[in-house]
């Protein structure tokens, strides 16, 4: 399915940065800190006006970079991230029109799921691969260790409520695939312009998701 082409880059690299931009000119600065970390994944959310053109920046800049975009919950959006050159999709949750336009383009696409009908409807796609989310809100480790018993094909990349601290917890069940979190890339440091701060925080994590 069209999900097989990020598998390599999912298990080599088990975490996705999940990015906020309130402005443009912090998309090139901020996927060279990723990439000077070691992890040169972009998950840009459709929460801003300024998320189809840093898509399109960093797709330009960095031509190397695995950049998505996330947050789509909705055709339109799910066209303006393919335009802007975004490589993958990535949904809080589950919307049949999102993933059959992901499925016609040829677009990887990762639903957001936490319930066993919402992972019913993915397989029905032909999608293996989901987000879970919101992790922590929804049960966190015990709940997807849960749902692994009746959907023994489907792999997690959980989301929300994940950070350094839990990480490895996270990684360590054979069924998540990968990781998305945001602490390395928090709102904070991209509007101070601590983009520095931003390649150590990927740098730590990189090192730690590697032991």
């Amino acid at each position: 399915m069209n999900q097989t082409s990020m598998i390599p880059a999912l298990e080599e690299k088990r975490i996705v940065p999940v990015v906020k931009l309130d402005r443009t000119e912090d998309a090139e600065p901020l996927a060279e800190a990723l990439i000077r970390g070691g992890l040169p994944v972009a998950e840009v959310t459709f929460r801003t006006d300024a998320a189809e053109e840093s898509i399109r920046i960093m797709r330009r800049q960095f031509p190397e970079m695995l950049v998505g975009a996330g947050t789509v919950i909705n055709t339109e959006q799910a066209k303006r991230a393919l335009d802007a050159g975004a490589a993958f999709l990535v949904s809080p949750g589950t919307n049949d029109k999102v993933l059959q336009f992901a499925i016609d383009q040829n677009i990887p696409v990762f639903p957001g799921v936490c319930t066993p009908s919402e992972i019913i409807t993915a397989l029905e796609y032909g999608l293996e691969i989901v987000k879970f989310f919101p992790a922590k809100q929804y049960g966190g480790l015990d709940t997807m260790k849960a749902l692994a018993g009746p959907f023994p094909t489907i792999r997690f990349m959980p989301t929300g409520g994940v950070n350094l601290s839990n990480m490895k917890e996270f990684l360590a069940f054979k069924k998540i695939i990968a990781i998305g979190g945001s602490w390395m890339v928090k709102d904070t440091l991209i509007n101070e312009g601590d983009f520095d701060g931003i390649a150590k925080l990927t740098k730590e994590a990189v090192g730690l998701a590697a032991q």
